[in-house]
């Protein structure tokens, strides 16, 4: 008897240690995340009070680094049971505290395992802007069971992944892997975990890493911005080998003229041109990866105004056939350039057109028709917001 002793307490001493590592692994938080992340708590009857308050310590600590709020991570949790109940709302929770406040305080319905029905009532009611999801943000499931359901969950399940639901399930019992492995997200090994209810501190950190890949925050972003081009980034989300993107945009106005182009996957950024001044653009980005499906992203961008200055010009050195024009230094070389436009005041429709260097505060017009009155505004095209300028 002493020599079993020996033996085990080694295991009991680190099964005790245990319950302190999820904790003292945990980063201070984890920055630069934005997604709606549901839970789908086994709360029915085929599940032991010991077990249901392990999973909740388990969701806790999974949970613990977060930031939460409408612009960062937010969170739900749904009861199995004969019927479906709504724990909390995506926006009913907005900070660190109140969550584990929320998920501490979450009690067993107990009743059947209707993981079916639970699944059809996410699909149906948790994606509504009123429970605070965010159309434009990845959306994320964890299913935590003992591996029972008492209706099928194939057709529900499906569903939620064909709208760009990531499914990762925990089962904590003796579940059926071939059904479990078909309705978790591909791969299988990356969002399938079997582990006994005691250790699931031991996957707490490889799920959370696993999360934390897709709802890093990867938006797009416009940078560049002038009167009629500007440059779309994004981050890397895939290779020249998983896939390329197509990239969309078209008037805000006008949303059935679209323009498109194609890009390798290993791009991580596009120049749009030739853009009309003060408009506003919607921007589609599609990642077409023949690996996993990554949801599209869509921003607006509105180019700058046309700024024209109709002062401050002079003619000097005025000759039959030519004048030079002279205007106060408003741009430089790397913030822009100059568009002169002049023809005859009497036949308007005629103009003759001059690009002109961000530097340069004057230009030469010659073979110029004598005895005759020229006009024509003098844009600068600004590549940058210069308060200066104005």
């Amino acid at each position: 008897m002493i020599v079993c002793f020996v033996l085990y307490l080694p295991s009991l001493l680190l099964a005790a240690l245990a319950q302190t590592i999820p904790d003292a692994d945990l980063a201070a938080f984890v920055p630069d995340s934005e997604g709606d992340l549901i839970f789908l708590l086994d709360s029915s009857g085929s599940v032991s009070y010991y077990e249901f308050a392990k999973v909740k310590e388990f969701i806790g600590n999974l949970l613990r680094p977060f930031t939460f709020g409408p612009q960062d991570v937010q969170a739900s949790i749904v009861h199995i049971s004969t019927e479906p109940a709504l724990e909390f709302s995506f926006n009913q929770y907005g900070s660190r505290q109140e969550i584990q406040k929320a998920i501490q305080n979450t009690e067993q319905r107990m009743g059947d395992t209707n993981t079916g029905k639970a699944l059809f009532y996410i699909k149906d009611n948790l994606f509504e802007e009123k429970r605070g999801s965010r159309a434009d943000v990845p959306k994320v499931m964890v299913w935590v069971t003992d591996g029972l359901s008492t209706d099928d969950v194939s057709l529900p399940m499906q569903l939620l992944k064909d709208m760009g639901v990531t499914v990762f399930i925990v089962s904590t019992g003796r579940g059926n892997y071939l059904n479990l492995s078909a309705a978790a997200s591909q791969p299988t090994d990356n969002h399938l975990h079997f582990v006994d209810v005691d250790d699931l501190h031991i996957i707490t950190r490889e799920l959370r890493n696993a999360i934390i890949e897709i709802i890093r925050t990867r938006r797009l972003h416009a940078q560049d911005i002038t009167a009629t081009s500007f440059q779309i980034i994004w981050p890397n989300l895939l290779s020249r080998d998983t896939g390329h993107y197509l990239l969309e945009y078209g008037l805000v106005s006008n949303p059935d003229r679209k323009l498109r182009k194609t890009l390798s996957g290993d791009e991580t950024s596009a120049e749009l041109h030739d853009l009309t001044p003060d408009t506003t653009y919607q921007v589609t980005l599609f990642p077409e990866s023949n690996v996993h499906y990554i949801q599209s992203q869509t921003i607006q961008v509105s180019t700058l105004p046309e700024i024209i200055w109709t002062r401050r010009l002079h003619a000097e050195n005025i000759t039959a056939t030519s004048f030079q024009l002279i205007w106060p230094k408003l741009l430089y070389r790397d913030t822009g350039h100059y568009v002169l436009e002049y023809g005859l005041v009497s036949y308007p429709e005629s103009k003759l057109r001059k690009i002109l260097s961000g530097d340069e505060t004057s230009t030469e017009l010659q073979d110029l028709t004598p005895g005759t009155t020229y006009q024509g505004p003098l844009k600068a095209k600004l590549s940058i917001y210069n308060n200066n300028v104005f």
